[in-house]
Parts: structure tokens; sequence; C-alpha cells
């Protein structure tokens, strides 16, 4: 895998979003050395508009389609819908538009406290040592320290299970969870492709776009407990299915200490060039 195409103070620059009119608003893109937007990208920005100041509520799950490609050389105009707003959860609707093409679509749900006091239980953090057992490999749209468990390149032809894990720390961070969460959903986006082609032989993620075309499609998030960015998070994922032409996979995302933190999953369009 390459190094990583943008730093963290591009990403987080990108979180500074403004609004241009009642319930609309914009941020900057990723400048990145082809013409499409990066998905998560879009994911972060959608968390930022979300928990926008005036905005208590914290995400709790965002489901998100990608019906067109976003091109980085125009301006993204996110329109808001409030569709319900009570004492405990909220719900937004958030369309992003480039010259009236939808390309992309959210619907947040928002509540009032990610810590409140009641029933708890979680599966458990998967055993697979700690950050420093795991090799360094740079991804290419994650401007921080990644270390896969097994060092595994998603960019060779290797054949393995569709499984990934993969340790993820930025530098420090300021406190509020709406730019730990805009960061995390932003780092789901890149390699459930990968780890879905990994029982296939000949193919990797680096054929993209000569001999595969690849999209995702949709994709979604949930956050069950607090955590940051700036502390060690596992990603374990895998991908059940992979058939007609439609790839899927499922996440988790673990503290250090084993805390389940959130949750993922993505569909994607994989298929033949």
């Amino acid at each position: 895998m390459s190094t990583a195409l943008c730093t963290l103070d591009d990403l987080l620059a990108c979180l500074a979003v403004e609004e241009t009119a009642h319930g609309h608003f914009t941020g900057p893109n990723l400048e990145l050395p082809y013409y499409r937007i990066f998905g998560g990208q879009l994911l972060a920005q959608a968390i930022a508009i979300a928990t926008r100041e005036g905005v208590e509520k914290h995400v709790k799950s965002m489901h998100v389609t990608f019906p067109n490609p976003g091109d980085l050389r125009e301006p993204i105009d996110y329109e808001v819908e409030p569709v319900q707003s009570g004492r405990s959860f909220a719900t937004e609707w958030i369309v992003g538009r480039q010259k009236e093409r939808a390309i992309f679509t959210a619907l947040v749900s928002l509540h009032a406290s990610v810590d409140a006091e009641g029933f708890d239980h979680q599966r458990e953090a998967p055993s697979v040592g700690e950050p420093e057992d795991a090799a360094p490999v740079p991804l290419s749209m994650i401007p921080w320290e990644t270390r896969i468990v097994g060092g595994i390149d998603l960019g060779s032809e290797e054949l393995g299970p569709p499984r990934l894990e993969l340790w993820q720390r930025t530098s420090k961070l300021p406190d509020g969870p709406a730019v730990h969460q805009a960061l995390l959903a932003h780092s789901t986006d890149l390699t459930l492709i990968g780890t879905s082609l990994r029982p296939h032989p000949d193919v990797s993620e680096a054929h993209s776009p000569d001999r595969i075309q690849t999209a995702v499609t949709t994709h979604t998030i949930w956050f069950h407990r607090p955590f940051r960015m700036d502390e060690w998070i596992l990603l374990s994922q895998e991908s059940p299915s992979l058939s007609g032409q439609r790839g899927f996979g499922t996440g988790h995302a673990f503290a250090q200490s084993g805390e389940l933190v959130a949750s993922f999953a993505q569909e994607s369009m994989i298929r033949p060039a």
C-alpha cells in the first residue's frame, strides 16, 4: 500500500463546515491525485454537520448511500432536513449535491447521552495481541499511525480469508466526541473492498480500475460507547459475502482495553472491468 495521500490537518480542515444558507452547509474537499471524492470524507463531514454548533446530541448511527460519484473539482451543497427531535433522540436527513446531482445521502440518528447508565454487554474483542505486535503498514487515505495484524497487504495477490484486523491511532486531538467519531467513520470506508477480494486468486484492490471496477454503494456505522481516536483503536472486519458483483463487509471497532466502541457495515460494487 502507498503512503497517505492527505494529512490529518487536511482531514480536520474538511470538518470545518460552514452554513451557506438556512439548512445548507458546505466544506472543503480533500485534494487528491484523482478526480473522485473519497467516501470517508463525506461520512466525516456529515457527522460534523449533524453535530454543528447548537446541536446538543451526539451521533449514534448513520446510514449512507453513494448514488453518484463526487467530483473533487466541484463544491458540495449539503442540505439538512430535520425529521424528528425529542428529549433523548433526534433524526436528520442530509443530502449532498453537486450541480443538483445527489452524490450522498445520510439518515443520521442522534442521542442525548452516549454513556448513560443501564444494561450493558458486548461481544469480546478478538485476541490479536497488542498494537506493537502488528506490522506498521501505511494506508493511502488514513493519515495517521496504522498497524495491520499479520502484516497483510491488501494490494498483493496473496490468497487469504476475507478478514482483516487493523490498529490505528492519531496524534493528539481535541476533546468532544464529534471529531473522534468523524475520523473513525472516515477510516472505516477504506479497507472492506480489499478484504472482500482476499479469497480470490490473481486479483486485489491494486487492480482497480484496470482489471476490476469498485465503488462503495452503501455504508452504515453505529457508535456504542465513548472513545478517542488518539488512543489505539482496533478495526476487526470480515466479508461474509461477495456475489452478483456486490461485496458485503462488516466490522467492529474496539478500544485497546477491549471495549466495543462502534460497528459498521458496507456494500460495494466489485466487478470485472
